[in-house]
């Protein structure tokens, strides 16, 4: 038994079985903690104690500050009691409030209390009713919202087609929105909003309405939302703010000019019964220091931040050559901060970004945090644009090779760099912009993207926009129905359009046979994507686009995307589970340096115009000889090999193989991927696994859900009697909602489809595959059998 001296006794105590040993000076520097306590009943004119609280941050800062001065090397928290605090302005955090290594400044929720931070106002109101249901108050002048509350529930913006939770895009869309018949019943439709996705989908559009022309049209101003310019899309849009759209329960409208707000309550409700909040702030925290005098050693933990104003119209700065524009704004904004951390928050009513890590960063933690509901991104990692060499800012440009800066690396530090995004639960992000993602990173280096869920977004979970500088470890993540609102893209994405890259393929092809050395000038480091679970069911699991570079890919387990590598360098992909699926490599380099083995497939390769395959293609394995003997033929996979499905237990999502001798392809972990600590799992939602889909296995009543249908092969002599189909062959609708855009093609239950694009379909897998391949259609052809003869569909999709 080991004997403890009386010396290494000091500090010892116990929580319930366990002991935990303090040295003596650190529990004595722990009773030097200075508390300071903040209440929505409190006065800035209190001593900022338990009893005297004070009623805002300005004021427990300026007295963290005045401690400061006499207590150095003291501990200071600040603690909000629990209650809603309806901020007239943002919390600044400067450098002179920063705490140190041993003891950070602490700013968190009271124990056990529900601590809430409002950028809303609350509205005294006095309600008139009116005509059809409508009712209205009188608001002070000058007052504009875009966003409305009422007993906490989120009100609708009277709007175009209206509100519906269950359709995507915008939970509802309309061709006509913007119809001449529709604008001539608008008396005055300035300060409307035009919400639409990109003509290709990747992201969306907003519009504000600044006039009518005549009685049928409308000038806009806006469309900056995305760094690839096109027309709004012909089908998916939807109008708001526009009065005469006021016409279903839970609808509002505001009218400025006579500073009037407009009401439709469900049928019996009295709005003079209920609480209205209007969000006004954009950020309610800001973190704001510099390279040269950051902030430092600060930690946030326990708040909930909500209520904050949409930033829609003002997202206009572009990302380098990705698709993106961005806004610098969140809830939380950081910039200029060393060894700061948000730790334990919930993100929830957000009308924009939930955390926005801008320009020069170092040790910056977001952990733990609940981040749902929001109308923009959840986590923004982006650096500064100057810190970029030779930058170009749209896809169409490129600095000439004689003019561009070739030194390797950034130019200047002023770029998040060392920064962590760990156990974070996010999802239902994006219910304004479309082009964001759970985890953004631009132009940053050496980030640790762990152990996060993400689901429910329109568009990536996680996305990289460029390569300067990689280096950033992704793992542990899990992350599932995603591209729910767009396409042609992967629940992890990434671009890699860096100065190497040229928008002329030709061009492109030359300059880096020539100059190899330009390849990984701004990619230095190797970014390693691994222990992911992934989920795309409209585009890739993963999906590295034009010339992303320098990715070490391994140990994920793809759901049903598959993984797909677009033309780039420098690319190691081992190791990984792809379900009914496989792999897409597209338009690749002569000289890619490539490599793609020991990889478990569910079908062959799925090449676009490839000629060269890179520097192996080999030893992966096969579910079907067919599939392999097809990719032989190819001139890759000498090695490669069948194995009999055999999984541990494919019902929980464990694929490993049953009795495997680590024969290159090395079973590893699937049960442990997103979120760790013990809040989150217990409210995070879990993917649905899929069932496995052979075409030897024949299965009978295997369906499966695309855009509001369900499908099967035909399989039996009974579905080609009933069909009156020459031979079992095809895909059979089973049902459709009528409310889908199939429905709406004019595609019907008990039609069999037999061709997609051009592609012959005898089989569901036929269909899923093109579908794949022909992503970028909008409208693609379709040939259905139907009474007994053949009709041609063009779905608007």
């Amino acid at each position: 038994m080991m004997k403890i001296q009386s010396s290494q006794a000091v500090g010892l105590f116990f929580i319930g079985m366990s002991c935990l040993a303090i040295p003596a000076a650190q529990a004595q520097q722990s009773s030097t903690v200075r508390r300071i306590y903040i209440s929505p009943k409190g006065s800035d004119q209190n001593a900022g104690t338990s009893v005297k609280p004070f009623a805002t941050a300005d004021a427990a800062l300026r007295a963290a500050e005045k401690y400061k001065k006499g207590k150095v090397g003291s501990g200071i928290e600040i603690i909000f009691n629990g209650g809603t605090y309806y901020l007239d302005k943002p919390i600044q955090l400067l450098a002179n409030h920063s705490g140190n290594k041993k003891q950070p400044l602490r700013i968190k929720a009271a124990d056990g209390k529900q601590v809430i931070l409002s950028g809303g106002k609350t509205l005294d109101l006095k309600w008139e009713q009116g005509d059809k249901g409508i009712w209205k108050a009188k608001v002070p002048a000058g007052l504009s919202f875009q966003c409305l509350y009422a007993n906490d529930a989120h009100l609708i913006r009277a709007r175009y087609p209206n509100y519906d939770a269950s359709i995507l895009p915008f939970q509802g869309y309309a061709a006509d929105a913007l119809s001449p018949a529709r604008i001539a019943t608008w008396k005055n439709p300035t300060g409307g909003i035009v919400h639409a996705l990109h003509e290709g989908r990747w992201g969306g559009f907003h519009y504000r309405i600044t006039g009518k022309e005549g009685g049928a049209k409308v000038t806009l101003e806006g469309g900056e939302q995305n760094n690839r310019p096109s027309k709004m899309h012909e089908t998916y849009r939807f109008v708001e703010n526009i009065f005469e759209e006021l016409d279903t329960a839970q609808e509002w409208y505001l009218d400025e000019a006579k500073a009037t707000l407009y009401y439709m309550p469900a049928n019996g409700k009295d709005p003079n019964q209920l609480k209205f909040v209007a969000p006004q702030l954009e950020n309610l925290i800001t973190i704001s220091g510099s390279a040269s005098g950051p902030v430092h050693d600060i930690e946030i933990s326990g708040l909930r931040f909500t209520h904050t104003a949409p930033t829609f119209m003002k997202t206009a700065e572009p990302l380098l050559r990705s698709d993106w524009t961005i806004y610098r704004q969140g809830a939380v904004k950081i910039e200029g901060a060393e060894n700061c951390t948000l730790r334990a928050n919930d993100f929830v009513e957000l009308g924009g970004n939930a955390v926005f890590v801008s320009n020069y960063n170092r040790g910056v933690k977001i952990s733990s945090n609940r981040i749902e509901q929001i109308g923009a991104g959840a986590i923004n990692f982006v650096g500064d644009p100057e810190a970029v060499r030779s930058p170009a800012f749209h896809y169409e440009q490129f600095v000439p090779l004689d003019q561009m800066d070739t030194v390797k690396g950034p130019k200047s530090k002023n770029y998040p760099m060392d920064c962590e995004a760990s156990d974070n639960l996010i999802h239902s992000i994006g219910l304004i912009e479309k082009q964001v993602a759970g985890v953004q990173i631009s132009m940053a280096e050496s980030l640790l993207i762990l152990h996060n869920t993400i689901y429910n977004v329109p568009r990536a979970g996680i996305n990289v926009g460029d390569g300067t500088w990689g280096g950033h470890e992704i793992a542990y993540n899990d992350v599932f129905n995603t591209v729910l609102e767009t396409s042609d893209h992967g629940a992890f994405n990434s671009w890699g359009r860096d100065r190497f890259w040229h928008p002329d393929r030709k061009e492109m092809d030359q300059m880096t046979a020539a100059h190899p050395n330009l390849i990984l000038l701004d990619a230095v480091r190797t970014t390693k994507i691994h222990d992911n679970r992934f989920r795309c069911d409209h585009g890739w699991d993963i999906d590295l686009d034009d010339g992303s570079s320098n990715y070490e890919i391994y140990n994920n387990l793809c759901l049903g995307g598959g993984l797909k590598l677009r033309e780039g360098f420098y690319r190691k992909v081992y190791n990984n589970v792809m379900l009914n699926n496989g792999f897409h490599p597209h338009v690749w380099f002569k000289d890619s340096h490539d490599i793609f083995r020991d990889n478990l497939l569910m079908h062959s390769h799925q090449d676009i115009q490839v000629k060269y395959w890179g520097d192996e293609v080999d030893h992966n394995i096969y579910t079907r000889k067919e599939d392999l003997l097809k990719d032989q033929t190819k001139g890759v996979e000498k090695y490669g090999r069948v194995v009999p499905l055999n999984f541990v237990d494919p019902v929980q999502g464990d694929f490993r193989l049953k009795n495997w001798k680590d024969q290159g392809f090395k079973n590893f972990d699937m049960l442990h991927f997103g979120v760790t600590s013990k809040r989150l799992k217990s409210l995070a939602a879990s993917p649905e696994i899929p069932r496995l889909i052979q075409k030897d296995t024949k299965e009978q009543d295997l369906k499966w859900a695309w855009k509001g249908g369900q499908f099967k092969s035909v399989e039996t002599l009974g579905e080609q009697s009933a069909a009156g189909l020459p031979s079992i062959a095809g895909v059979l609708v089973l049902q459709l909602e009528e409310k889908s855009a199939l429905y709406k093609s004019g595609l019907r239950a008990n039609d069999v489809i037999l061709d997609y694009q051009g592609e012959k379909i005898d089989q569901l897998t036929d269909l899923q595959q093109a579908i794949k391949k022909h992503i970028h259609a909008d409208q693609p052809t379709v040939v259905v059998f139907r009474n007994q003869q053949q009709a041609e569909l063009i779905l608007q999709l």
